[in-house]
């Protein structure tokens, strides 16, 4: 009985971040002028040729969030922040590193994640002096 209260419990909490996965499955977020696209990911679904350029560390406990800002359809820079948390509430710190490639101007940080499990991103961007703030859940299944 104890078990399917907690199953319950788990289920009442995780229902919020997976409706609010679902409501953006384009992964971005508009703000005025500026377009926010962002994506976490396992870090072993990159190529050890695009891991390695873009100094990322590849790893079966390892996750990667990208971000990636436009400014009237332009690629902009931005000071990018933020924090990564499960649903127990359990917080790490994000450290940001700027990646360009081609004219595309990316943010990069990578956070723990040894198993499956829905994370919620806190992120702070100021870009053109205009701080805004994304927040949203996403689904990060560790490599294999």
């Amino acid at each position: 009985m104890r078990r399917l209260a907690l199953l319950l419990i788990t289920l009442c909490l995780a229902l919020p971040s997976w409706a609010a996965d679902a409501a953006r499955p384009d992964r971005k977020q508009v703000f005025g002028d500026v377009t926010v696209y962002y994506n976490a990911f396992a870090s072993g679904a990159l190529t050890p040729e695009v891991a390695q350029a873009s100094g990322i560390e590849r790893s079966k406990r390892l996750g990667v969030l990208n971000i990636t800002l436009l400014k009237g359809g332009t690629p902009t820079t931005a000071v990018v922040s933020g924090k990564v948390k499960d649903l127990t509430g359990r917080a790490s710190a994000l450290s940001f590193r700027q990646v360009s490639s081609a004219g595309a101007v990316s943010y990069i940080a990578q956070f723990k994640t040894e198993q499956a499990q829905t994370l919620v991103f806190d992120v702070q961007i100021e870009a053109g002096g205009i701080s805004h703030d994304l927040q949203f859940n996403q689904d990060v299944f560790p490599g294999e």
